[in-house]
């Protein structure tokens, strides 16, 4: 049966703010304490569905998640009620007000690492949600995220949603933004990078920014997905590429069927790498492989490149790059040269995703790619998927819920915090997806009749 390419976009969420949370993502570090425009945001990512969309890809998406987040203000000794426990935060503990607030779960990239059903060992789709524990911020967001995909994927004859890894630096996995799925025929390969072996100092990892992703969590992800050995591949990311900021394998490259764009800087042995690619694959792959003199890997930090959407399209495949490549020199003659040398692709196209890629998360962080059979989506467990009238609707929620303008100060502002639980529980609705985030599970009725 013939797969389809379903990309799911996280929307931004409501407190999409600029905290600098994120050591070796120098958009966080570099745009910290800057004001943001959360309205804005969701409509750009918005407007990148319906553009992937418009171009013959099946686009879903999933919901921001439930922030700030007192449950967890609460796990820390905050108490009483919801008003003082934000007051009480804001004024004793900020640097964790921020963390509690952040609207990170809109880069789904890092949401799961997943497997189609003709790659797995029993056939059915595999998905394990990332637990995400490199980053206190991100940590967060495994539980929403796993009940969001379980929703979605509900069909236990067709789906399989795990539990994330045991949270520990040994099992730290951060999900399909240090995964590459390439396919040639009827063979597909699932390529894993990795940062650092385990959770002890590594004298082979970077000097100076943290190396995220453990061997041990990709291998352990690999089995859960139920991947035979022969469609597994462990990379590990250069740790050059690390210290000038490509915190996730997608930062510096990105592949889809038997196309591959590589910097050089992205993996520590790249030849033996496309070597052993094209020996598992039974097939030639076509790397576009961007050297540091022909494009500088600050330049690809600063401008994402990399991070653009490969998308297998009905007419080729297409590039959906940041407005910033273009802006850039040295990314935009790549990318073009990469158009140009490789026959697979038909187009290159830019788009504007510029508040989050102020926090480090271009076109590809916004988006999970999940294989699917026209059958699998027939089958989906919620209003996911979107027309041009779930574009509108989507659209016209945002607008409605969403600041212009959000700074530090105003994430304890309890009534930007009543009014996102009004928005979320709104937007459930819409999706059809129940009750996913902790307001609407702890209260019953009760409490989703409070935010109302």
């Amino acid at each position: 049966m013939t797969l389809h390419e379903v990309n799911f976009d996280g929307l931004v969420g409501p407190t999409h703010n600029y905290a600098g949370l994120s050591p070796g993502n120098l958009a966080s570090t570099g745009h910290a304490g800057r004001v943001s425009n959360p309205r804005a945001a969701v409509l750009q990512g918005i407007e990148k569905m319906r553009f992937v969309a418009g171009l013959g890809i099946r686009q879903g998406v999933l919901p921001p998640h439930e922030r700030p987040l007192l449950p967890f203000f609460r796990s820390l000794g905050f108490s009483g009620a919801d008003e003082h426990v934000l007051a009480e935060v804001a004024a004793r503990a900020p640097q964790l007000l921020k963390v509690g607030a952040s609207a990170s779960a809109m880069w789904t990239a890092n949401a799961a690492t997943v497997a189609p059903g003709p790659d797995t060992r029993d056939g059915r789709l595999h998905v394990v949600p990332a637990n995400l524990t490199a980053m206190p911020h991100r940590a967060l967001e495994a539980a929403t995220t796993t009940r969001v995909l379980r929703a979605i994927f509900a069909d236990p004859g067709r789906f399989a949603v795990h539990d994330p890894l045991p949270g520990s630096p040994l099992f730290s996995d951060e999900g399909a933004a240090n995964h590459t799925r390439l396919a040639a025929g009827q063979m597909s390969l699932h390529i894993f990078g990795y940062g650092r072996v385990d959770h002890r100092p590594d004298p082979a990892g970077p000097a100076h920014n943290p190396a995220r992703q453990s061997q041990v969590a990709s291998a352990s992800v690999a089995r859960l997905l139920q991947l035979p050995d022969e469609r597994v591949l462990l990379a590990r990311q250069h740790p050059a590429g690390i210290d000038a900021g490509a915190f996730h394998t997608d930062v510096l490259a990105v592949g889809c069927e038997d196309v591959f764009l590589v910097h050089a800087h992205a993996f520590t042995q790249p030849d033996a790498l496309f070597d052993q690619a094209r020996r598992r694959l039974g097939a030639d792959i076509h790397v576009v492989f961007a050297a540091e003199a022909e494009l500088p890997a600050a330049d690809a930090v600063a401008a994402y490149p990399f991070n653009s959407q490969l998308l297998p399209t009905p007419t080729g495949l297409q590039i959906v790059a940041p407005a910033e490549s273009e802006r850039t020199p040295t990314a935009r003659a790549y990318l073009e040269r990469a158009a140009a040398d490789c026959p697979r692709i038909t187009g290159l196209h830019f788009r504007d995703v510029n508040q989050s890629m102020n926090n480090g998360g271009g076109p590809a962080c916004l988006r999970l790619r999940v294989p699917l059979t026209d059958d699998d989506i027939a089958h989906l467990g919620a209003r996911v998927m979107l027309d041009e009238d779930g574009f509108v609707a989507l659209e016209d929620w945002a607008r409605r819920h969403y600041r212009d303008r959000l700074q530090a100060a105003d994430l304890a502002d309890p009534t930007l915090w009543r009014d996102n639980l009004r928005a979320l529980d709104e937007l459930t609705g819409l999706l059809a997806l129940g009750a996913v985030y902790p307001f609407q599970r702890a209260g019953g009725d009760a409490a989703r009749d409070e935010v109302r």
